[in-house]
């Protein structure tokens, strides 16, 4: 990850922290929907995995792994099925608020996940989830 991406990843943090204060946080989710053999959900696991779990991101939505073929966790919603793997849906309180489809890259990851979570922030404050 490159300076740029390191600095507006700190201050997108430090933003959601402040206004956040983790009102979502147990409420809130990441499902990782991956397949058996699928590359891409590899090449995450292995450049982002081993750091997700220690980020500000993931206190706000812990990950939950969930192969594509197997049945949704009782009181989850989503919008439609996912197709592609990996595909990564942000859940509050059982509904999906958005989703990335498919593996971008490092750097485009963590900039989709911002958005997501920036979408999260301002459904929660209007009071819509």
């Amino acid at each position: 990850m490159g300076f740029s991406s390191l600095c507006r990843r700190f201050l997108f943090v430090a933003s959601i922290s402040l206004t956040f204060v983790g009102a979502a946080k147990a409420e809130t989710i990441l499902i990782m929907f991956d397949a058996l053999g699928c590359p891409y959900c590899e090449l995450w696991k292995e450049q982002i995995g081993p750091i997700y779990p220690k980020t500000p991101e993931a206190q706000i939505a812990p990950l939950v792994t969930i192969n594509i073929h197997d049945p949704l966790p009782e009181g989850i919603t989503l919008n439609s099925a996912p197709v592609y793997t990996p595909t990564f849906v942000l859940v509050h309180n059982g509904v999906e608020v958005s989703r990335i489809p498919g593996y971008p890259g490092e750097d485009f990851f963590w900039g989709l996940l911002d958005r997501m979570l920036n979408q999260l922030e301002e459904e929660t404050t209007e009071g819509r989830t």
